[in-house]
């Protein structure tokens, strides 16, 4: 693990003229933008918002800093809206940028944080955006990769992480052989969520029965360091090969296999979750225990996954007849 930069004095950031980049390096990310988040990829969204606000504004020392105002800021929201960006993501930006001035105060650096001045896009949804599986899509899904070779078992595996469990597509790249475990006499899987917190999650039979296939057919379930989920190409049992896979990875063997059933588009890794959390609700488990499941530190965001209140056979459009 990488030691923390040191902070420069205010008289070192007076009068140093800092580039863009080390600019941003002198401040440590799990204290600025990430304001306690450790998800690297939380940490690359933050910080690509705040250098694309230096970046327009031509904010290139640590002067340039203390000249920004709330109205510069009001531009970059406008800049931002014509650029018809979404009002999460305006807020996202704006977020990131507050933290980052929070802490500049924090430490002394500027006097105020001129984000905070500036209001922020209404956030009006009741409802999230991400597509959700019908109960015999995801069934299909499901049941699509072969039994017969270990990519097939480990497809079959991961799909039902993430249908079954609810897990984020970087949870279910990132799990270890012993993060699946026994608890209390239950088959477990060991997640690290958001803000580094730890949580145990019993998983379903039918999940742990895929696991224990795949482990089964491709020998690594003593490597108990080694990534769980591994590459399967022609040299999938070289010691190169234990490497984790990359969360993208989880969105392609979603979409190969939504695509082998008939659909083809409009989903993602995250349409798992989605739909884990609809599935749930609609089964009788509390909004708590779902929550708790997925990791959420709010009911409200795991609200936004609930697509129970979406009635396609009621819509407007099929009275609409001509």
């Amino acid at each position: 693990m990488k030691p923390k930069k040191k902070f420069l004095s205010k008289e070192e950031y007076d009068g140093q003229e800092i580039q863009l980049l080390d600019l941003l390096a002198v401040v440590p990310e799990e204290d600025v933008w990430l304001a306690g988040r450790h998800s690297r990829q939380t940490r690359r969204a933050y910080r690509s918002d705040v250098m694309g606000f230096m970046d327009l504004f031509g904010v290139r020392s640590g002067k340039d800093f203390k000249k920004v105002d709330h109205r510069a800021v009001v531009m970059w929201k406008r800049y931002m809206e014509e650029q018809r960006l979404k009002s999460s993501t305006v807020r996202r930006k704006l977020s990131a940028l507050s933290s980052l001035f929070s802490h500049l105060v924090k430490y002394g650096l500027i006097k105020d944080n001129p984000v905070r001045e500036v209001e922020r896009p209404p956030d009006s949804s009741r409802e999230g955006m991400t597509a959700c599986f019908s109960t015999e899509e995801a069934r299909s899904i499901l049941d699509a990769p072969p039994l017969d070779t270990v990519k097939g078992l480990r497809d079959r595996a991961v799909l039902s992480v993430g249908f079954q469990v609810g897990a984020r597509r970087s949870e279910i790249a990132s799990l270890a052989v012993r993060d699946f475990h026994r608890n209390r006499g239950y088959w477990s899987l060991r997640f690290m969520r958001k803000g580094g917190r730890e949580l145990s999650v019993s998983v379903h039979p039918q999940t742990a029965r895929r696991i224990d296939d795949y482990l089964a057919a491709s020998g690594h379930g003593e490597d108990l360091d080694g990534a769980l989920f591994r590459p399967c190409g022609r040299s999938w049992k070289n010691t190169e090969m234990r490497r984790f896979l990359h969360p993208d990875t989880i969105d392609r063997i979603l979409k190969k296999y939504a695509a082998m059933v008939g659909l083809v588009r409009g989903f993602s890794a995250h349409s798992m979750r989605a739909t884990f959390v609809t599935r749930a609700l609609e089964n009788g488990a509390s909004l708590e225990d779902v929550q708790q499941a997925v990791g959420h530190a709010y009911p409200s965001t795991t609200k936004l996954y609930d697509k129970r209140r979406f009635d396609p056979e009621r819509s407007a459009s099929f009275f609409a007849n001509y």
